[in-house]
């Protein structure tokens, strides 16, 4: 599954537990629900970038569309408390999550922690 904004990077399945994505907007909420993901998981700073969306208005329209919404932020190297939060939010969504952050990669970086 595959969304687009301008040249932002596509949404990528990792596994049936997750996939990962560069920044979304809130206007993308209402698609990721229908794509059939329970939660949406933010590992970007709020105000990492000028222009980007809050956390706060992506986590609104999520709740709109019946989605969980978690913002871990990661800046730098991911710490233990990042990954046992990361664990808990993920042991508390029964069904597929989505985890974004700039590019992919800090989100990419939270899922691995999961999986060990």
């Amino acid at each position: 599954m595959f969304f687009f904004r301008g040249s932002k990077p596509s949404i990528r399945k990792i596994d049936d537990r997750c996939s990962i994505s560069g920044q979304i907007g809130v206007d993308d909420v209402k698609a990721i629900a229908e794509a059939g993901f329970k939660a949406i998981v933010c590992s970007r700073p709020d105000n990492e970038q000028s222009g980007q969306p809050a956390f706060a208005d992506i986590a609104r329209e999520a709740r709109k569309h019946g989605l969980a919404a978690a913002h871990i932020p990661v800046s730098g190297f991911l710490t233990q408390s990042q990954a046992m939060r990361f664990r808990e939010t993920m042991d508390a969504v029964d069904g597929p999550v989505l985890v974004y952050c700039l590019s992919g990669a800090r989100a990419a970086s939270l899922y691995s922690t999961y999986r060990k």
